[in-house]
Order: C-alpha cells, then sequence, then structure tokens
C-alpha cells in the first residue's frame, strides 16, 4: 500500500486549505481512512477519520466545524478541506489507512500504513 499525500502549503490565519491523499495497492472499499498531524516538538495526532463502506466520521474537538473529510472509492483517495485555519493547525500532515473495524477514536488505534506528510504553514 502506498499513501501519496498532496495539496499542503503556507497560507494566512483564516484561510483554506485542501489536502489530497492518493492510495494504491491493497485498498479495500472497507479500510478506514484518516489524517494525522504531528507539530514540532508535539506528540502525533488524530485529525479525522473516515469509514467510506458506511459513512462513520471522526473529528478531534479542535478541528470540528472547521475541517471536513471526504473520500472518492473510485480514485481510491480521501480529502481533507481545511477553513478557518489557525496558527495551531500549524503540523506535518499524514494521511494513513486502518483496516481493522471502525472505532470512533483514533488515538491509541494501530493504523496499517501512513503517507508521507505534506506541511501546513497557517501564518498569523
Amino acid at each position: 500500500v502506498q499513501l501519496q499525500a498532496s495539496g499542503g502549503g503556507l497560507v494566512q490565519a483564516g484561510g483554506s486549505l485542501r489536502l489530497s491523499c492518493a492510495a494504491s495497492g491493497r485498498i479495500f472499499s472497507n479500510n478506514n481512512m484518516g489524517w494525522f498531524r504531528q507539530a514540532p516538538g508535539k506528540e502525533r495526532e488524530g485529525v479525522s477519520c473516515i469509514s467510506p463502506s458506511d459513512g462513520n466520521i471522526y473529528y478531534t474537538d479542535s478541528v470540528k466545524g472547521r475541517f471536513t473529510i471526504s473520500t472518492n472509492n473510485a480514485k481510491r483517495a480521501v480529502y481533507l478541506q481545511m477553513n478557518s485555519l489557525k496558527p495551531e493547525d500549524t503540523a506535518v500532515y499524514y494521511c494513513a489507512v486502518h483496516r481493522g473495524p471502525w472505532q470512533s477514536a483514533m488515538a491509541g488505534i494501530p493504523f496499517d500504513y501512513f503517507g508521507q506528510g505534506t506541511q501546513v504553514t497557517v501564518s498569523s
């Protein structure tokens, strides 16, 4: 499985970015797909996750109402629309795949594959 993330960049506070992640290899329609982020000096944090097969979605509290996750199963892709960005959203963002059953959380869940990161920088 390979995951290729793109869409990061530099944006001012209040701006928007859309991250994309294209998956190749043995990705199945019932695999959960998500986004993590890691800021300098901080632990990796689960941001959002989606179950394409049944539509379950999880967001960490700090991004609710601002970020939207979506998928395109035909293209085996996952997207993260990020609006009203804040400086504290600055981090390297990683897409990931979890082959296990849906969990209504991301902390402690062993995701199976991670892509390379894409840098998101929000200036104040």
